[in-house]
């Protein structure tokens, strides 16, 4: 964990309600894809836990839904704002497991750290696929950044205005060697059942500290409890125990 104060560099909606936010600062921190950050607001006593789409050298790139008040505030922040941000938090996506061809798996705002981590997947020589899934087109974010890198891309929408009818579980492709998803947790429920391959869940959850101090955030595993702040928010598939 390491605690920086970070330069907005831009802050604009991508749809009705999710918006991208750039930041500049030191990136050292972080050393995995799917790892998050934590936001100091001010007037808001915790902080907002937000995982990280992308680092491209000292820039920084998240992509938040507004829900409430703390991220209503965040959507009004301005260009050249100062954050207090906590950098570096929670154990990504481990790559070394992916195979040659992985496919992908986010719903709404589960995908952002996938892009990340399809990044990494492409530069070490891997075809990952992926599935993005929403549920009409309006809210559909992130499609053409993620064919830029010039992998195969299918959107579902629950209602079918866009893409594949249907959600993420729908549209997985015939074959692939491993899968990474994140998203909402009957998302990843269903995903747990369609897949047949081993793979890496990403986890979200209301986190009062971030870094595992106050155990909010506990989930139970085959081996204990597990903080999703700080063992996760990654958690293999072998390890899972859902509650019913």
């Amino acid at each position: 964990m390491n605690q920086q104060i970070l330069i907005i560099t831009s802050n604009r909606p991508l749809t009705a309600s999710v918006y991208e936010m750039k930041l500049a600062g030191d990136m050292s921190a972080f050393t995995r894809p799917g790892q998050f950050v934590n936001i100091r607001l001010d007037g808001f006593y915790l902080r907002r836990p937000i995982s990280v789409c992308n680092i491209d050298g000292n820039e920084l790139t998240i992509l938040y839904k507004v829900v409430g008040h703390g991220t209503e505030a965040m959507s009004r922040l301005t260009e050249d704002a100062r954050l207090d941000v906590l950098c570096g938090l929670g154990n990504g996506y481990d790559l070394s497991k992916s195979g040659d061809n992985p496919v992908l798996l986010g719903g709404g705002v589960g995908i952002p750290p996938l892009y990340l981590l399809a990044r990494q997947l492409v530069a070490k020589g891997a075809r990952p696929s992926v599935v993005l899934g929403f549920n009409r087109a309006d809210e559909v974010f992130y499609e053409e950044e993620f064919r830029a890198l010039g992998i195969p891309v299918t959107v579902a929408t629950a209602d079918g205005s866009y893409g594949t009818k249907g959600f993420v579980t729908d549209a997985l492709p015939e074959t692939y060697s491993y899968f990474y998803t994140c998203g909402p947790e009957p998302m990843l429920k269903a995903v747990y059942r369609k897949t047949v391959t081993s793979g890496q869940f990403s986890f979200e959850a209301r986190m009062g500290c971030g870094f595992g101090a106050c155990m909010g955030c506990s989930c139970k595993t085959v081996t204990g409890y597990k903080r999703i702040c700080r063992e996760g928010p990654v958690l293999e598939k072998e390890e899972i125990l859902w509650e019913s």
